[in-house]
């Protein structure tokens, strides 16, 4: 895990790099509070800091308060303080720091606090990625996958790529649940949610949109390859039965797909509808199929391909 010292003191801060790596850590050494500042407000700054009481530009309590009015992400801070009266432990621990070490201190005692923090900020980032995950199918939930898709429009315009999604229904899904229980159907979603899956990139994003609907985000993925996809994912959901306590069970999925050559706005709305409206559609023309959405500047829905059976199983 990486951690930043600020520390100005050059004996002092050449020992707590040493003691840093020899420990398992990757240490980022600044040698003033207001670099010590500018690094933590990077996007990838380090999640864990020692940071000395005194030092020139911004203070040790001084950089707590402004993380802590900051928030997100937040950051374990660890004091290093010649200040052993209980008054100014407090004043620094108000400021919003989590710990604290008074020097002279005990390498033994510097590596327990901050193995503690380690520990903490672990549990964190545990605890917000389970928080991101749908229970039942161990995707992304949908405010997750719908983070990434905002994220990604946003990148596919700086860096101006292709974006395309693919909305997915199951077809008279209810018919599961109410001829196999709902048990089986929970078991339908679990298995066509890991054959998604497995059909896509490891850095597309597959998520549970809500009930038995599914939002996939490809980046700097173009139309023809988008419409493979799609199709592949269509014929892989189709392709065996699902089996849950002996009883084979067959399903059908309908897809709708929007792709953009060109993302010429951050608003992630447009193209979310226009995978809507193609969904709709390959409902309406009899499920089992993958409809593409026309370019946003058009109007209609083209029926792109379409189940052997033509309407859903």
């Amino acid at each position: 895990m990486r951690v930043l010292l600020a520390e100005d003191e050059l004996v002092s801060s050449r020992k707590l790099v040493s003691m840093a790596k020899s420990w398992g850590y990757a240490p980022i050494l600044v040698n003033d509070g207001s670099k010590a500042w500018e690094v933590l407000q990077k996007p990838d700054a380090p999640r864990l800091a020692v940071l000395d009481w005194m030092m020139p530009g911004l203070d040790g309590p001084e950089i707590c308060r402004l993380l802590r009015e900051r928030g997100e992400p937040y950051v374990y801070v660890l004091l290093l303080t010649s200040r052993s009266d209980k008054e100014d432990v407090v004043v620094g621990l108000e400021a919003g720091a989590d710990d604290y070490v008074t020097k002279p201190y005990s390498p033994l005692e510097l590596r327990h606090r901050l193995n503690t923090g380690r520990r903490i900020i672990e549990l964190q980032e545990q605890i917000r990625a389970l928080a991101r995950r749908d229970a039942l199918t161990g995707l992304l939930n949908r405010g997750a996958v719908l983070e990434v898709f905002t994220n990604e429009v946003v990148r596919a315009r700086r860096e101006h790529t292709p974006l395309s999604i693919i909305m997915v229904d199951f077809d008279h899904f209810k018919r599961v649940n109410d001829t196999y229980g709902h048990l089986a159907g929970d078991a339908v979603l679990r298995e066509i949610a890991r054959r998604m899956s497995e059909q896509v990139r490891p850095y597309d994003a597959v998520g549970r949109y809500g009930g038995e609907e599914f939002l996939l985000v490809l980046p700097n993925c173009a139309h023809d390859e988008a419409v493979e996809v799609a199709e592949r994912l269509r014929l892989r959901a189709v392709s065996e039965p699902v089996v849950f306590e002996g009883t084979s069970i067959t399903v059908a999925i309908s897809l709708g797909l929007a792709c953009q050559a060109r993302i010429l706005s951050d608003a992630p709305e447009p193209l979310i509808a226009a995978a809507d409206a193609a969904l709709y559609e390959a409902k309406r023309t009899g499920r089992n199929r993958v409809c593409v959405a026309p370019p946003l500047a058009e109007a209609s829905v083209v029926v792109q391909t379409e189940g052997a059976h033509g309407t859903a199983a």
